[in-house]
């Protein structure tokens, strides 16, 4: 069963995960481990996660994330254009089972709730054009994705906030700062709640009054199944 460690936090984010259930898995291919120790996996050239989510509250969160590349298109993106909106980034690529798995609930989030204020966007820093495609036409995709493969996307989000899995899902809060992290397969249900509670912050400009100066984070670990 999932843990929840840290403090509970009085904010409507930390309150709502309090809520979801995590589902413990691995991230492409690799046997689940300890969020605090991603390590990689060898000879097949990414990283594991076990489905962990860290959440920040109002206060405690950094940003504004600047990131910006070319999507498969040939087309600009820059999440610095969305503020004011939810920010879903994913980093993903065509052979990756957990980005496989995982597509049709991003998908279904990027058609849901496009008209409530959520921007979503991948991050590929492996395929090429054909193989990113034929992902994209299977799952029916419907937002863009960052061609990545010289790394400036990524090391942008880095400076932020840790990605060290494939897949990673980060959300940004209508500030661009960053309110949550999933290392691994995201868990539909866990997905939901942390977008919908960020959907219903007021601007996210509000510090969370339950905030301490302790621990900056509350992470619930998926199970090493």
């Amino acid at each position: 069963m999932a843990r929840l460690h840290g403090r509970r936090w009085r904010a409507p984010l930390a309150a709502a995960l309090g809520l979801a259930v995590v589902l413990g898995t691995a991230a492409c291919g690799g046997a689940a481990r300890p969020a605090s120790r991603p390590s990689d996996v060898v000879d097949q050239g990414y990283q594991s996660g076990d489905g962990s989510t860290t959440t920040w509250p109002v206060g405690q969160r950094k940003g504004p994330v600047t990131l910006s590349g070319t999507d498969f298109t040939g087309a600009a993106q820059d999440v610095s254009a969305w503020r004011g909106d939810v920010v879903l980034l994913n980093t993903w690529y065509a052979a990756c089972p957990p980005c496989r798995a995982e597509a049709p609930t991003l998908v279904a989030l990027a058609n849901e709730d496009a008209a409530k204020g959520l921007k979503v966007l991948g991050i590929n820093g492996t395929d090429a054009a054909g193989a990113a495609d034929a992902f994209v036409r299977q799952f029916s995709v419907p937002y863009p994705t960052i061609q990545d493969t010289g790394g400036s996307a990524i090391a942008a989000l880095q400076g932020v906030v840790p990605v060290n899995a494939v897949p990673t899902t980060v959300l940004l809060d209508r500030q661009g700062k960053v309110a949550a992290r999933i290392l691994g397969l995201a868990d539909p249900s866990t997905l939901r709640t942390l977008v919908d509670a960020l959907l219903a912050e007021p601007g996210g400009s509000t510090a969370t009054s339950g905030a301490t100066s302790g621990s900056s984070a509350s992470t619930t670990a998926g199970a090493a199944g």
